[in-house]
Order: structure tokens, then C-alpha cells, then sequence
């Protein structure tokens, strides 16, 4: 790992009461405002330390689970960090999934107990029903509806009990918390990550790269339950004691300019986090707002690769550049990436110090410049493991390196540029295509909204391009003018040979691009 002057946390460190620490002479200070109201430092303190009392006294031993489901509010963190300010392993999961999952999750975790919103608990009963689960009780923040005898109501929970006086003696080495991965293929899988691990990523990243203060208030449209999101909206800010504005609804683009403009929370965010098929929506969007009526000093962009178009069009509007990098459930948060005045668009930047990222062929041997390779990193913020899944642990995990399953080409300058997931990158006519470079062209068009790129075989057998694109609403183009708009930009072997307009594309609950969905609705379509 390249030499960096972050020094390590102590050998015995609990992450939950290491924040709480750094932020014990600002009782006074906002640290997050939802959508009823704030929630002070000392507040805070209190409450999780709290909530870590109350969960012991369950009979909760160390190491074991409890599930974590819930809308971005005030008492997320207060549940997150109160697991683990007590020694136990808080398991912060989707709040867009269906009881089926929560179910396997349930089962898959040995979650002793449940942290639950109000408007989620039908799924969560309904995931009890149908598992073989260890729930003992229930914790409800924000009822709807009247609960049941083994449910229990947040502020009740956290009233009866006694604040604990200190931190469980944890290492920073010992499991912290986990996140499911989005699990865009198969099962998603327990990615187990150390106490040590948000500390590196706030310190490598957080104050690094983005150089956050105190003075800022941070707004970020990807959930908490996305490792992404953590960073964003509770590790980072809370590091150097900013201010997080929560939202429990979608970020919806009329949602997300309420709350940049300060119409709901009373206040600008100064740092607002994103991802690519957001800012898209927000620049197509009526009701964008004017650069007068934002406070951005910085907007981040990561989930997926950003196309330059976008970010172009954002700081011809706002005058505030997107920095876009790379990161995953199993760094964690972001190891490559554009710096704030250092932006490449149409790249993902250059590593983060800290991390090491290698490019390597089917042989293993890494890649010359210009050539595509899958994506290694080595850092300290890699997760210990995916929980009980052994073959998929060896996978990824490659000593001190993670394969993270992307496509790259490494520029002469020393940035990086994203060709797309390993299993996404087409072989047309004998030559790497990337879905990602095309579907950033499509979308450069004035017409289109959203494009994904797969491979599909023509007549003869041969793989080739199809397209399938969003308009934007009451826009209008056609297949020929496409193709002619790619050709004019790209080598003529990469423009798409089929398109095919569509209302809407298949997601993942954290927004990206789910191609092997289009992949299978293709194969069904041939095969009638």
C-alpha cells in the first residue's frame, strides 16, 4: 500500500465511541436534521449510548447481529452506533427490498433482533412468518399502527434504559457492522467489515479528498444502507463534526431540490452526494433549480461510472464540478476518483492515497496502458469477508487485493477510465466494446434520458450492439438518427446495430444499471 501520514487507529478502538469522542466539545451543534427535526452532538451522545444499554439488556451477546431497516431519519445513526458502541454487529440492510429477502436475511445473519421504521414493519413481520429466524424483539421507531406484544417503540426502548458509561473494549480488527451488496446476481452476500474500516475511509477519503469541516452540511440522495451512503451521510461528516440533512423518501428530483434549496430542513447543503442516473433526472427536470438559489461547494457522484456529458451540463448550471470515483460494498467507500479543482470528465480520476489499483488480463499479468483490465485494489478499508460464503470470499478477496468485478483502462496520465463490469464488456468483431462508452454517447443526444448496452447475436451468430433507450419526456428521435449521432463520435464498430425504445430500465434499489436483466429479456425474445 502506497505510504500515507494517516496514522492507524489503537489496537483496542470501537468506531461508534471513537465519533462520539471526536465530536464530545460541540453538544450544541446540529449533527443531523430529517424531516422532524434535529438531532444535536450531545443529544446524540446520549441516545446511543442509550440504545447500546438497551440492546445489551436484551441479553444481546458481543459479535451477534441485529438487523438494521430503516428510512434516513434521526434515529438511524442512533440505532447504527448504538450496536456498535455495545460490541454488537449491526446488519444495515435495503429498505427497497421485498419480505422474501428480508426473510433469507433474517435467516442468513442470525439477527437477534430488529431496528425497524414504522412504515417497513408489515415487511418485516411478514419476513418472520415465512424464516427460520432468532428474533427475540422488535424495535420500532416512528409507529404507524398499534404494536404487538413482542414489538416495542423506540423511544420506549431507549427511555428505559440507563446510557453505558463506555464503549465495548472492541479491536479494530473485530467485526463492526455489515452491508448486504445489492446482489445484482444471485443471493446478495453479508459483506462483514472491521471497526477500523470507516475510521480509514474518513480519514483517506472524507477529509482527504473531499476536505470536509466543520462548517458544512452534507446532503446525500444515496441511502445510509448503501456503503456509499454511510460515508456520505454519517462516517464522513460526522468525522470532523458537519451537519447531515436527512431524507427518508426517494430522491426524487423535486425531492432533492427541497432540500438543496433549503425549503425543507431550514438549511443549504454545501456538499450533496449523488449518483449518475440522479443527476441525470435533475438536469432534465422543469424545476432545476437556479445556481443563486444553492449553496453547493462540492457535489460527489459514484454507484456508476459518470458520462463527461453530464457533468459538463451540471457545471455549465450550478458552476460547481462533480467529482466522480469508484468504490464498493467490499472497499466500502471510494479508492479511485477525481479530486475537487482536479477533474478529468470521462474518467474516474486517479487512485486515492492510500489504496493501490492494479489492472490485470485474463492471465492475471496486469495491462499495458490503453488496454482494458479487471480492476484490483489494495487498501485498508477491505472487507474481512462475505459471511458464510467461502467460495465467493475466495473470488474477490486475493490476499491483501479485491477483485472488484470492474473493467479499466489506464490513460497516459495516470486516470483511469471505466469500460463497464467484467460480464457487461461486449467482443465485437474481435475487439472490447465498451456498454458504458456507448451509453454515454446515447445520452449526450438532446433526446435521450437513460441508455444500457448489451451484446446480442445477429442472424449469422455474431455479437453485436443493442441499445435500449429512455426519451426524455416529450422528446423525439428515431433509430437512424441514433446510430448516425453514435458513428459521428465513436469508432464506426461501436455504434449500436439495434435499438430499441423503452419506458424505463431495470435497476438495482440503489440505482444502477441491471444489463444481465436486459441480457435475459433478449434470450426469452429470441427464443420465441
Amino acid at each position: 500500500m502506497p505510504h500515507t501520514q494517516v496514522p492507524p487507529p489503537a489496537e483496542t478502538f470501537n468506531f461508534a465511541g471513537h465519533l462520539l469522542a471526536q465530536n464530545a466539545q460541540r453538544p450544541g451543534k446540529a449533527a443531523f436534521i430529517d424531516d422532524l427535526g434535529t438531532l444535536r452532538y450531545g443529544e446524540l451522545d446520549e441516545r446511543v449510548r442509550r440504545a447500546a444499554a438497551a440492546l445489551r439488556g436484551l441479553g444481546i451477546r458481543r459479535e451477534e447481529r441485529v438487523l438494521l431497516l430503516m428510512q434516513d431519519c434521526n434515529d438511524w445513526p442512533v440505532a447504527f452506533l448504538g450496536a456498535m458502541y455495545a460490541g454488537l454487529v449491526p446488519v444495515a440492510v435495503n429498505t427497497l427490498l421485498t419480505a422474501d429477502d428480508y426473510a433469507y436475511m433474517l435467516e442468513h445473519s442470525r439477527a437477534q433482533a430488529v431496528l425497524v421504521s414504522g412504515a417497513l414493519l408489515p415487511a418485516v413481520t411478514a419476513a418472520m412468518v415465512r424464516s427460520d429466524h432468532e428474533v427475540s424483539k422488535v424495535i420500532v421507531s416512528r409507529p404507524v399502527a398499534p404494536l404487538h406484544p413482542a414489538e416495542v417503540e423506540f423511544e420506549t426502548f431507549l427511555a428505559a434504559a440507563t446510557p453505558l458509561a463506555k464503549p465495548a473494549r472492541t479491536s479494530r480488527d473485530d467485526p463492526g457492522f455489515w452491508l448486504y451488496s445489492s446482489g445484482s446476481t444471485g443471493r446478495p452476500k453479508g459483506t462483514v467489515h472491521s471497526h477500523a474500516n470507516p475510521y480509514w475511509t474518513a480519514e483517506l477519503y472524507g477529509k482527504a479528498i473531499l476536505q470536509l469541516g466543520e462548517g458544512d452540511v452534507c446532503f446525500s440522495a444515496a441511502k445510509l444502507f448503501f456503503a456509499y451512503g454511510l460515508g456520505n451521510a454519517l462516517t464522513f461528516p460526522m468525522s470532523v463534526g458537519a451537519t447531515t440533512l436527512l431524507m427518508a423518501e426517494r430522491p426524487t428530483p423535486d425531492a432533492t431540490f427541497q432540500r438543496l434549496t433549503g425549503s425543507v430542513g431550514g438549511v443549504k447543503p454545501t456538499v450533496f452526494y449523488g449518483a449518475p442516473t440522479g443527476f441525470a433526472g435533475m438536469l432534465a427536470s422543469p424545476a432545476l433549480p437556479a445556481r443563486s438559489a444553492v449553496a453547493l461547494r462540492l457535489v460527489s457522484s459514484a454507484g456508476e461510472a459518470l458520462p463527461a456529458e453530464i457533468g459538463e451540463r451540471f457545471k455549465a448550471h450550478f458552476g460547481t464540478d462533480i467529482v466522480d470515483g469508484i468504490g464498493s460494498t467490499e472497499m466500502l467507500h471510494i479508492f479511485l476518483s477525481n479530486r475537487p479543482g482536479q477533474v478529468r470528465y470521462g474518467t474516474t480520476g486517479w487512485p486515492v492515497p492510500g489504496y493501490e489499483v492494479q489492472l490485470r488480463g485474463d492471465d492475471g499479468q496486469p495491462v499495458p496502458d490503453g488496454e482494458p483490465g479487471d480492476l484490483y485494489i489494495q487498501g485498508p478499508s477491505a472487507a474481512m469477508m462475505y459471511w458464510g460464503n467461502r467460495e465467493k470470499t475466495r473470488e474477490t478477496f486475493h490476499g491483501g487485493w479485491t477483485k472488484s468485478g470492474d473493467k479499466y483502462v489506464r490513460n497516459a496520465d495516470g486516470t483511469y477510465t471505466y469500460g463497464g463490469r467484467s460480464d457487461d464488456m461486449l467482443k465485437v468483431s474481435g475487439i472490447y466494446v465498451s456498454p458504458f462508452e456507448v451509453e454515454a454517447t446515447l445520452v449526450q443526444h438532446p433526446a435521450v434520458l437513460e441508455a444500457a448496452v448489451i451484446g446480442t447475436e445477429d442472424a449469422e451468430g455474431l455479437t453485436k450492439t443493442k441499445a435500449f433507450v429512455v426519451l426524455k419526456a416529450g422528446a423525439h428521435t428515431d433509430e437512424a438518427e441514433l446510430k448516425a449521432f453514435v458513428k459521428d463520435r465513436l469508432a464506426p464498430y461501436k455504434y449500436p446495430r439495434f435499438i430499441e425504445f423503452v419506458s424505463d430500465l431495470p435497476k438495482t434499489a440503489t440505482g444502477k444499471i441491471q444489463r444481465f436483466k436486459l441480457r435475459e429479456l433478449e434470450k426469452q425474445s429470441a427464443a420465441r
